[in-house]
């Protein structure tokens, strides 16, 4: 094995490291949310500090790679790819962090008829999913599995869109309880966003492995 590729090996292990942070955040933020645990979303607060050190050591660590050895093909693809790939997780954390935050200040548990309405447990989940499922693809370097975060990040978009009038039929059903409804169309807001990193991910993801690039590309190309 080369020093770059030595080099490569270990920065692949410190994004996985960072990625399972993240998604550690999502899963103890679902269960926040469930149980209104606020000590738990205190915990996904704290992490967060974790994971913005960790995205500024990625950058470093692929400006020294890019310094020192001067990687092309596909190591340039896997270092532009990380880059971007860093970014996203954090993002990711942001709003992991945001959505602890809310549950922090709600000041009761969420009811749960307005859970079951928005089908915001579902989506949580699903969110939650998407982003092991493309921890895996970045693991396994596998772009199906990659092309596939595309197909299901359409289960979140779904509720997003049709968030607003569940919202609205719930806040005209049960005007005393305003405040918590609209706490929760931010958190769906929020992890709708989820998918849109996964997206971005798993673009970066296939532009790596294949050397294509998706951006902007129409649904039926990315398939």
């Amino acid at each position: 094995m080369s020093q770059l590729d030595h080099e490569i090996k270990l920065l692949k292990e410190e994004v996985i490291s960072m990625w399972k942070m993240v998604h550690s955040q999502l899963e103890k933020g679902l269960s926040a949310l469930l149980n209104n645990d606020k000590d738990l979303a205190r915990e996904i607060v704290m992490i967060e500090s974790r994971v913005n050190a960790e995205e500024l050591k990625i950058d470093r660590d692929c400006e020294d790679i890019f310094a020192l050895y001067c990687p092309v093909a596909v190591d340039l693809r896997f270092l532009l790819a990380v880059l971007k790939i860093n970014t996203n997780l954090e993002r990711t954390g942001d709003i992991a962090e945001g959505i602890a935050k809310m549950i922090i200040d709600t000041e009761k548990p969420f009811e749960s008829d307005l859970l079951d309405t928005t089908h915001v447990i579902e989506m949580y989940h699903e969110a939650t999913l998407i982003v092991q499922e493309i921890l895996t693809a970045f693991v396994n370097e596998d772009s199906a599995i990659a092309r596939s975060i595309f197909r299901r990040d359409e289960m979140l978009d779904n509720i997003n869109r049709k968030a607003n009038k569940m919202i609205a039929d719930y806040i005209n059903t049960h005007p005393e309880n305003v405040e918590q409804a609209l706490s929760l169309l931010s958190i769906i807001r929020r992890l709708e966003r989820v998918g849109d990193q996964a997206e971005n991910i798993a673009e970066e993801i296939i532009f790596y492995l294949e050397a294509k690039v998706l951006k902007h590309a129409k649904k039926k190309e990315i398939e």
